[in-house]
C-alpha cells in the first residue's frame, strides 16, 4: 500500500466537499479531495441537469472564493420577488429584494456549471490532490490521524491516505456514517419532490412562486431564457401517476395544478423524483472525523434552504481552520469538532424546524389552522418589518454568521471581529 500524509482529507467532491477545499487552497493546508464519481458521470449529482437555489449570502460566499466567475453569472438568474400563496385560500405574501435592501433575494443556478466552475478551481490549486474517481472504502481513527483507504481505476492497490481530520462531506446517504458509528435521526416525510424544467410564454420578470397545494408545496423558480425550474412536492399516489404522463400530459397537468399565472407552459425537460426526509446529526463530529452538509443534515426544500445551510457549514470551519492555521492547533481534536458544532448548532436547529413547521402549518386541513396561516401571510404581506426579518433570516443574513457569508475575506489567525 502506498501512504500520503495530508492535513485534511475531504470524502466528497460534490458542491459542499469542493467548496470546503476551495476555501482552503492557496492556505498551508495539504488537501486530499476524494469524489466517487468521475466529473462528466451522469451519476455524478453536480454536474446533472438539476438547478440549485442559492441564497443570496451563498453568491457572497462563492464571490469570496472566487467561484462566481462569468460564466456563472451568465448562467445565473436573479430571484428579485417571491409570491407566497395557498391554493384555495385568501392570504398570500409578496417579497422583494427591495423588502430585503439587496440586488437579489437568491439565484437560480445550474449545478453542472458550479461544479465545473469548483472543479476548476480544485484543479489550479497546489495543495489540493483530487482523487477522483476515488472510493472511500474505509475509515481507521488512530492516535495522531485518521486513515483513509481509497480504491482507485489508477493504481492497481489500495492507497493509504493519513490526516488530522476527516470531513465525510458525500451527501444524505453517506454509507460511511454507520461504519463509523454515527447515529441520524431520520423523519422520512411521506412525499417526494418531482423535479423539471419548463418554458413559459411570459417573461417571469425574475420571480418566483411558491403554492401551497394539498400535497405540499410547488415551486417555480426563474432561470434563463424564460424558463422555470419545477419542484413538485407529490404524494406517493400522485407522483407514480404523474411519473408514468406524456410531456404533454404533463404540461397540462401542471398547469391545471398552478394556473396560468405564471403563463402557458411548453418544452418540460426529463423529470426526476426524490424522496423527501428531514434528517440531523446531534453529534455531527467524533475523534478526527467531522460530518458536513446533506450528510450532517436534511431538510424539507420548502424554501429552498438545504444546500445554503450545508454551504454555511463550510463558510463556518473554513473560517475555524484559517484561524488555527498557524498556530498549534490540532484540527483533529474533539476540542476543536467541538468548538465548530457549537458555532453550527443554533442555525442548522433553526433552519430544520422551520422548514418542518412551514410544511406542517400548511399542510393542516383544520379551519382554524387555515385561518391562522392566512392571517400570518397577511401579516408577513402587510408589515415591512415582519418582512425585513424573515428574509434576512431566510437568505442567510442573519446575526451570527460566518465571514464568507456575510461578504467578508477569511482571515488568518484569530480575530476579534464579530
Amino acid at each position: 500500500m502506498a501512504s500520503t500524509e495530508y492535513d485534511l482529507i475531504i470524502i466528497g467532491g460534490g458542491l459542499a466537499g469542493a467548496s470546503l477545499a476551495v476555501a482552503l487552497a492557496k492556505t498551508n493546508y495539504r488537501i486530499a479531495v476524494i469524489e466517487a464519481f468521475a466529473v462528466d458521470a451522469d451519476a455524478q449529482p453536480s454536474y446533472d441537469e438539476r438547478t440549485i437555489a442559492l441564497t443570496y449570502s451563498a453568491r457572497h460566499i462563492f464571490s469570496q472564493l472566487g467561484v462566481w466567475d462569468s460564466q456563472i453569472e451568465a448562467d445565473a438568474c436573479a430571484i428579485k420577488s417571491i409570491h407566497i400563496s395557498n391554493k384555495g385560500h385568501l392570504g398570500l405574501s409578496r417579497l422583494s429584494c427591495l423588502d430585503a435592501g439587496t440586488p437579489a433575494l437568491g439565484y437560480v443556478v445550474p449545478t453542472r456549471s458550479l461544479g465545473y466552475a469548483l472543479t476548476r478551481q480544485i484543479q489550479l490549486s497546489d495543495n489540493i490532490a483530487f482523487y477522483c474517481p476515488g472510493e472511500a472504502s474505509q475509515v481507521d481513527i488512530k492516535a495522531h490521524a485518521a486513515v483513509v483507504t481509497v480504491l482507485t481505476d489508477k493504481a492497481k492497490k489500495p492507497l493509504e491516505l493519513s490526516a488530522k481530520l476527516v470531513v465525510i462531506a458525500d451527501g444524505g446517504r453517506s454509507p460511511l456514517l454507520s461504519r463509523l458509528g454515527f447515529n441520524k435521526e431520520q423523519h422520512p416525510y411521506s412525499q417526494s419532490a418531482l423535479l423539471s424544467i419548463i418554458s413559459t410564454n411570459t417573461a417571469h420578470q425574475n420571480k418566483a412562486y411558491e403554492r401551497f397545494m394539498d400535497d405540499g408545496p410547488l415551486a417555480l423558480l426563474p432561470m434563463t431564457d424564460q424558463r422555470f425550474a419545477v419542484v413538485w412536492t407529490l404524494s406517493p399516489e400522485n407522483l407514480t401517476r404523474i411519473e408514468a404522463m406524456d410531456d404533454m400530459d404533463y404540461i397540462a397537468c401542471l398547469q391545471d395544478a398552478f394556473g396560468t399565472t405564471a403563463g402557458l407552459f411548453s418544452k418540460p425537460t426529463s423529470r426526476k423524483a426524490y424522496p423527501l426526509t428531514r434528517s440531523i446529526l446531534n453529534t455531527p463530529y467524533g475523534e478526527r472525523v467531522l460530518v458536513l452538509g446533506n450528510a450532517a443534515h436534511t431538510v424539507h426544500p420548502v424554501a429552498g434552504q438545504g444546500f445554503n445551510l450545508g454551504l454555511r457549514d463550510v463558510a463556518a470551519l473554513a473560517e475555524q481552520l484559517l484561524e488555527s492555521e498557524q498556530d498549534i492547533s490540532d484540527i483533529g481534536s474533539l476540542a476543536f469538532l467541538q468548538h465548530y458544532a457549537q458555532s453550527r448548532t443554533q442555525d442548522t436547529q433553526r433552519v430544520s424546524q422551520f422548514t418542518d413547521g412551514l410544511l406542517k402549518i400548511f399542510s393542516h386541513s383544520s379551519p382554524l389552522v387555515a385561518a391562522g396561516r392566512n392571517l400570518g401571510l397577511a401579516v408577513v404581506e402587510n408589515l415591512p418589518f415582519v418582512k425585513r426579518a424573515l428574509l434576512r433570516h431566510s437568505m442567510g443574513l442573519g446575526k451570527g454568521q460566518p465571514r464568507l457569508a456575510r461578504g467578508l475575506k477569511l482571515r488568518r489567525g484569530r480575530s476579534s471581529e464579530s
